[in-house]
């Protein structure tokens, strides 16, 4: 308990507000590790765009992109219903889906889960407005539609962070693939689900099983794995 205080004040202000808002699903520990890893490649100049993969209701993103000043941020999202998960996904992922496509989940303390939303993507560019950060589609940008349309695997313009939140095996394994050959030294691709779902888990440590050149930072509270 004293841990998970001291990462919640520990937290700029602006991280604390959008958990205060209810933008984000990430806990305080989760934030803080973000918040550690766009500070140190800002310290250690790393070259690169920000990316999220899996933008919810903008929270993450906020703080990214506020973190990551002088960095383009690019949030990518269908910005709706999440797609199911795949043969790759363990039981309990098929399950969360289904509940989801019942209209059954419920979102951050009871609201409106955000897929439900009949608008997301313009109450995310609000969300970001509310919190002092204007999406122009130039500098900060967000992306809707599935990531194997708008996260083009021949893209060159390089990586410095990547958060990919999208839970299941299949656009996991797509956006690290898609970004790893994007991803200068020394940044770093964050799965949020690592420890979540098994197909997030089998995604990235297939990765690591067969690329050279990562190392994997920590994996609590998720994943960091970093270009060396």
């Amino acid at each position: 308990m004293i841990a998970k205080l001291f990462k919640l004040w520990t937290l700029p202000p602006l991280a604390r507000a959008v958990l205060q808002d209810k933008l984000t699903y990430l806990s305080p520990s989760k934030l803080h590790s973000l918040v550690t890893e766009a500070r140190r490649i800002q310290a250690e100049a790393v070259a690169g765009d920000c990316l999220e993969l899996g933008v919810a209701l903008g929270g993450s993103a906020i703080v990214l992109a506020k973190e990551m000043n002088g960095h383009r941020f690019i949030g990518y999202d269908v910005f709706g219903m999440i797609p199911p998960p795949g043969d790759n996904d363990e039981a309990d992922s098929h399950a969360r889906y289904q509940v989801i496509k019942s209209g059954s989940a419920r979102g951050i303390g009871g609201d409106t889960y955000y897929g439900y939303e009949n608008d997301l993507f313009n109450k995310v560019v609000s969300n970001f407005a509310e919190h002092g950060l204007k999406v122009d589609q130039k500098v900060l940008c967000l992306k809707p539609g599935l990531f194997e349309d708008t996260l083009r695997p021949d893209e060159t313009t390089a990586v410095a962070l990547a958060h990919i939140d999208c839970d299941w095996y299949e656009p996991v394994k797509y956006c690290a693939n898609a970004i790893l050959p994007r991803l200068s030294p020394g940044g770093v691709m964050i799965f949020d689900d690592y420890n979540n779902y098994e197909g997030c888990r089998k995604a990235v440590d297939e990765l690591m099983s067969k690329t050279a050149g990562l190392k994997l930072v920590r994996t609590k509270p998720h994943a960091v794995m970093r270009r060396i």
